[in-house]
């Protein structure tokens, strides 16, 4: 299975989903995968939904990974979901945080954790899109981002706060340091989309592919050899952002993804319109940009409460 979700070239994140549900229904089915047929998958999937009480995005991401076992793995189309008893889906608003909320947050953030942070909230990045940013997706002449591979594999284009340029210029300029040391000592690697490692072989030494947010120790690539340098890990930004919103006071429940949130709700509070926002978040719908004026109370349902009169 692993074989077949590289070769259609999935992301590594959704590679380990996928793995971690088909072993799961595995183990619930009790049967060899030679033995399994469709009506399994009906049945852990309204065990999920039943006993196991997910939410309805977390059983679609289950029935997404057995529909790709059954059909890349076991040669079966799974059809036979109509039987399956669906998990509800119950809408929900976004945290949003005040500007001052945000100001406080950043902060009580220090270092590289602040820059990313500063980031997701001045360009409305999500989290792995800030940890994969490339030292050549920065534009410091136009003050702008590329985020390349979006979510669903799409490239778009954000604004960089001129906030951040002083910043991450000194930022890069310490981290091109650390990949000459790295280069001496014949490491300097990174990780290159797709097959271009085959068609620029020495790309992936070369400064304009390097993470802008690098791991602060190499790694040596299995099956390459080469000494690598990956980006810093999401989990140290998000336990920064935990730890600063909980010394900052915020009684919400503060994740990285509630700077995206933010970032949406303060641009169409500033004015700016829906469809320059729906750009800038890389929403394939207006309508999932639409929630954002409901956060602010924009609307046909926009009232003044008859106390403030």
């Amino acid at each position: 299975m692993r074989k077949a979700l590289r070769l259609r070239h999935y992301a590594r994140s959704t590679e380990c989903s996928y793995l971690q549900w088909s072993g799961e229904f595995l183990r619930h089915a009790a049967k060899t995968p030679d033995q399994l047929e469709p009506h399994d998958a009906v049945r852990y999937l309204t065990h999920l939904a039943t006993s196991g009480r997910v939410g309805a995005a977390t059983q679609n991401q289950a029935l997404a990974a057995l529909k790709f076992f059954f059909k890349a793995v076991l040669g079966q189309d799974l059809d036979e979901i109509d039987d399956m008893v669906r998990a509800r889906r119950r809408p929900r608003l976004p945290v949003v945080l005040s500007p001052d909320e945000a100001r406080a947050i950043l902060a009580q953030l220090h270092g590289t954790p602040k820059l990313m942070a500063g980031v997701l909230y001045g360009s409305g990045l999500r989290l792995m899109e800030c940890c994969r940013l490339r030292v050549k997706d920065l534009d410091f002449d136009y003050m702008q981002l590329t985020v390349r591979v979006g979510k669903g594999g799409k490239d778009r284009v954000s604004m960089l706060a001129q906030k951040l340029a002083e910043p991450l210029q000194d930022h890069l300029a310490r981290c091109r340091l650390q990949h000459k040391s790295d280069l001496a000592k014949g490491c300097g690697w990174v990780e290159l989309p797709d097959g271009l490692g085959r068609k620029l072989p020495n790309a992936g030494r070369e400064w304009p592919w390097q993470w802008v947010f690098p791991a602060t120790r190499p790694y040596q690539c299995r099956e390459t050899g080469q000494r690598r340098r990956h980006h810093l890990h999401q989990t140290v930004l998000q336990r920064e952002v935990r730890r600063a919103a909980k010394n900052a006071d915020i009684a919400k429940r503060v994740t990285c993804h509630t700077f995206r949130h933010s970032f949406a709700t303060h641009l169409l509070a500033s004015g700016y319109d829906i469809r320059t926002v729906q750009e800038l978040l890389g929403h394939k719908d207006v309508r999932s940009t639409m929630i954002y004026t409901h956060v602010l109370n924009r609307g046909a349902a926009a009232v003044r409460s008859p106390l403030d009169q």
